[in-house]
């Protein structure tokens, strides 16, 4: 008797499964936009004299400030883990022994996630909602899609900057949920919990910003579909120069002589 027909279970594999998800969060944000909930949200936040939080001592001097100064440290941190060599690891700290390749990769990608964030920072004309007319402010408030329309204010406020400090750290992730081929196996939980910190570390940065009167929520999410974006290409990329480094180690490993046994 034949056996009943069942469906072929999917079998995704990790690097499409983040580029699925990664169109899922982009098609979220081109749909934030379009509905058009940037003002109406802010306009329950800040009033024509303002933003009341703007100046708060926690959300500016500690959120604020001091998220930026601890980030500053954490990437020079992150570069010498990079450099650092193998030996100088601690063997028991899950994570830190990542082939140097991939930890030069992952941090060479945190840097251009930064970078390109103030790229387009520099180039953008869309202004702080603190600066809209409707908030007191001169400027009048334009859509970051109406290219090469000024709006009045000083410009260069999308995306958002200070939410980049966190979810700038993302590629940080991709050595455990999509490691190289022929890698040692690895727990992705590690790669997971990374994601989750990093990902509340930005939505709460990126809100921040948002009651201060700093940001849009957009503007956040536009941080996340950049830095994410740049993340996956980026490592993308890099597969064949890491999987080179993989293939040469079991090489190494191969060719060892064995030691002499003694009778």
């Amino acid at each position: 008797m034949p056996a009943p027909w069942r469906p072929a279970s999917p079998n995704i594999s990790p690097p499409r499964r983040l580029a699925w998800a990664w169109l899922a969060l982009l098609a979220l944000t081109l749909l934030w936009d379009a509905v058009g909930l940037d003002l109406p949200l802010m306009q329950h936040i800040g009033t024509a004299q303002g933003f009341a939080l703007r100046g708060d001592i926690l959300l500016e001097g500690v959120m604020h400030d001091g998220l930026r100064k601890a980030a500053l440290l954490l990437y020079l941190v992150l570069w010498g883990w990079a450099l650092a060599p193998d030996a100088w690891l601690p063997k028991r700290w899950p994570g830190l022994p990542l082939p140097r390749r991939e930890r030069l990769a992952a941090v060479l990608l945190v840097a251009a996630t930064l970078a390109a964030v103030n790229l387009v920072k520099y180039h953008s004309l869309t202004s702080c909602p603190w600066e809209l007319e409707v908030f007191g402010g001169p400027a009048r408030y334009v859509s970051h899609w109406t290219f090469g329309a000024a709006d009045g204010g000083s410009g260069r406020c999308f995306p958002g900057g200070h939410a980049s400090s966190a979810l700038a750290l993302l590629p940080l992730c991709l050595p455990w949920l999509t490691p190289p081929a022929g890698s040692r196996a690895r727990s992705p939980q590690a790669g997971q919990r990374w994601l989750a910190g990093i990902l509340l570390m930005g939505m709460v940065a990126g809100a921040t910003q948002t009651v201060r009167g700093a940001h849009f929520p957009s503007h956040t999410l536009w941080t996340l579909v950049l830095c994410s974006g740049v993340a996956l290409a980026g490592w993308r990329l890099a597969q064949p120069w890491l999987d080179r480094t993989e293939a040469g180690t079991r090489s190494k490993v191969r060719e060892e002589p064995a030691l002499p046994s003694h009778s």
